[in-house]
């Protein structure tokens, strides 16, 4: 049996690439909730300047006193992330016009499947198609740098927008400001039970039949399973300053493979099946430029 390869290999357009990222956007939490821009394969470093002090007021001819503060670098590197799938060789045979039409439902599902993995690694450290720890992420996610107990809050079904306060709560007592909130469905199902006591109306109706407002009061929210996946279903939400101290990016170059020979997935040979496989990259990166900016809300952490 002839091993993998790739017959032919290609990019897919920069206006593609730029539509499947908009599309992102509108999947993904994260990526909703702070801002992208492309970034080189090699990564970026971020500094932070940590300035514990205050200003000093000083009179003239005053000394002038010295500032605590810190300088530390943030690596964002991409990792690469992989999506394959199998289509019937009549794909290989149809003219360049009509293969676009496969290949932009490829994209669509691509794009799709990139935010979750977004999400999922960026929230969980885990790799999105084993829901087990990954290497490559390491401590680079949510859950692995906000470890402080002060801003790892207890979840109450009963008072859901209590555990937000004090989420808010903590961040500000860290000097930090609050921007965003990112919550597992579980989480704007309870806000949306939620009743007045006088009047038994509901208090947050927006949340009501599965209802995902673009801001939960003076933040901004996104409502996504990923929050709470696979062995990590004890996330209720994420609140913090995602505009200024999480940051992400991704390659602005997307290879896309169409394998026709071997067995590419573990599937079975494709020459046997009469099949293809196409096969999609992209390298994203991430990082949290300051854990204190952000709190967890869990059950029973």
């Amino acid at each position: 049996m002839p091993n993998t390869k790739t017959t032919s290999g290609t990019l897919f357009n920069p206006e593609l690439v730029t539509e499947m990222f908009s599309k992102v956007k509108g999947h993904s939490s994260l990526a909703k909730l702070s801002g992208a821009s492309p970034m080189p394969f090699s990564g970026t470093d971020t500094f932070v300047f940590t300035m514990d002090g205050e200003a000093a007021i000083v009179g003239e001819g005053g000394q002038k006193p010295a500032g605590d503060a810190a300088l530390a670098s943030v690596t964002i590197k991409p990792i690469k992330f992989i999506y394959q799938h199998r289509v019937t060789d009549e794909f290989i045979r149809l003219s360049e016009e009509k293969q676009v039409p496969y290949l932009q439902a490829f994209a669509d599902g691509f794009a799709k499947k990139i935010a979750r993995a977004l999400d999922i690694s960026a929230f969980h450290g885990v790799n999105p198609a084993t829901g087990s720890a990954s290497e490559l992420v390491g401590t680079n996610s949510f859950q692995g740098k906000v470890t402080d107990a002060g801003h790892i809050i207890t979840y109450n079904s009963s008072t859901p927008d209590d555990n937000i306060d004090d989420a808010v709560a903590a961040i500000q007592g860290s000097d930090g400001v609050v921007n965003g909130v990112a919550m597992a469905p579980a989480m704007g199902a309870a806000l949306g039970k939620m009743k007045m006591t006088d009047s038994n109306a509901a208090m947050y109706p927006e949340f009501r039949f599965g209802g995902n407002p673009a801001a939960f009061g003076a933040l901004a929210s996104d409502i996504n399973n990923t929050v709470a996946f696979g062995a990590n279903q004890k996330l209720r939400a994420v609140v913090g300053d995602f505009a200024n101290c999480f940051k992400w990016g991704y390659a602005a170059h997307i290879p896309l493979e169409i394998i026709q020979y071997g067995d590419p997935d573990g599937q079975g040979d494709l020459k046997r099946t009469n099949e293809i496989v196409l096969r999609s990259e992209a390298y994203i990166g991430w990082g949290i430029l300051d854990a204190n900016s952000f709190a967890l809300i869990k059950v029973n952490p």
